[in-house]
């Protein structure tokens, strides 16, 4: 009995000392409610993925019949079905703001707690796309033949990797239940990773838009962050349930609603919008292995950040080229977004390219520019 009541004193104290009398910057924005709001979506893409895979069944011959059946015959199954779905967007659409903001406040200099965010985001991201596989439409079949075809790139071990992943000659039922269990156990994992991602913030403090360090201008974090907090869960609760509820196919794509059929290639190949960005970086490069390379450093430079940054502020807000060259990015990888849905023809292919010297340039640029402001101001 005492030790049931010690445990639950500790816990007590964990849970105070994390939500209640953290101490927090004064000035911290309603940016950074986008941490909340990723802690909603990887708890709703649990939830509704744990009632859809009680009803799931990992074969590429009936996957899309039943996916069917749940949204049509079960109790509320098109809801669950929207939710999560939908779900996924909402996810990567907080994360990549987030992301921004980040980059924007150069979060990056706290280096563990930006490395963790990294990992977690390539973590995200293969969830995802394995996750887009699962119901066995023609584009997710398609989609997945092209992205794990990429692997054979790699040299000499290639063609063994692909013939892994697929668990045969090609996408198939082995590689549609491989998908499948690592799509189930990958959000645990990086339900793990985001408790690491928040240990490392605690023993670091948070980050502010003015990238100062004090300890004179700092509250408990209830109530005052608490109810900014929940705030922007209740309004981006609302939102998503309206589009659930009267748009659930807002983001869907016609050929989602087709079965996979190995024998007709659909007339475009596209992935959801939030890898249309990557994968108009891969489709810019006309060799295949430099494009697969491009692919993975669009995600992986971000590691880089924390040990490339030499401004002497923590806030691109106090240099004006910078913030200039951060909204050029920004608009770089929306454009980039879009060139990744059109065909792959004339002006998107010379265009894309452009883009994607941008991208890159960007990473270069702004530690650079930064240094040459300090430089110039002193």
């Amino acid at each position: 009995m005492t030790k049931s009541i010690t445990n639950a004193n500790s816990l007590m104290k964990i849970f105070t000392k994390t939500f209640i009398t953290l101490p927090a910057p004064t000035n911290i924005s309603t940016l950074w409610n986008f941490g909340s709001l990723l802690s909603l979506c990887l708890t709703i893409q649990i939830v509704s993925g744990l009632f859809l895979a009680s009803a799931y069944s990992a074969n590429l011959d009936s996957s899309f019949a039943l996916v069917t059946q749940v949204m049509e015959t079960t109790d509320k199954g098109w809801l669950i079905r929207s939710v999560h779905a939908n779900g996924g967007s909402l996810f990567f659409a907080c994360l990549y703001l987030h992301v921004g903001r980040g980059l924007y406040y150069s979060s990056y200099t706290l280096t563990h707690v930006w490395s963790a965010g990294t990992t977690m985001l390539l973590m995200i991201m293969a969830t995802a796309f394995m996750g887009y596989v699962l119901p066995a439409n023609q584009m997710s079949f398609w989609g997945a033949s092209v992205i794990t075809n990429l692997f054979s790139e790699v040299p000499y071990l290639g063609p063994t990797i692909v013939q892994f992943i697929w668990g045969g000659g090609s996408v198939d039922t082995p590689t549609i239940m491989r998908f499948f269990t690592f799509h189930f156990f990958l959000p645990f994992l990086i339900l793990a990773l985001v408790m690491v991602h928040i240990t490392f913030l605690h023993q670091t403090g948070s980050n502010n838009p003015l990238g100062i360090s004090s300890t004179t201008s700092k509250v408990s974090f209830n109530s005052f962050l608490s109810f900014k907090d929940l705030f922007g869960v209740a309004l981006t609760t609302l939102i998503f349930l309206f589009i659930n509820f009267y748009w659930p196919l807002l983001l869907s794509d016609h050929e989602n609603f087709t079965p996979a059929d190995p024998s007709v290639t659909p007339n475009h190949i596209q992935p959801e919008w939030y890898f249309l960005f990557a994968y108009a970086i891969l489709r810019s490069i006309p060799n295949k292995l430099g494009g697969v390379i491009a692919l993975l450093l669009s995600v992986l430079i971000l590691y880089t950040l924390p040990f490339t940054s030499l401004a002497k502020m923590k806030s691109t807000y106090f240099y004006p080229l910078n913030t200039l060259l951060f909204w050029g990015f920004i608009v770089t990888v929306v454009l980039l977004t879009w060139i990744g849905a059109r065909p792959v023809e004339q002006p998107y292919i010379f265009t894309g390219q452009i883009l994607t010297v941008m991208y890159f340039t960007y990473f270069v640029t702004a530690p650079l520019l930064a240094k040459l402001w300090d430089n110039f101001s002193s």
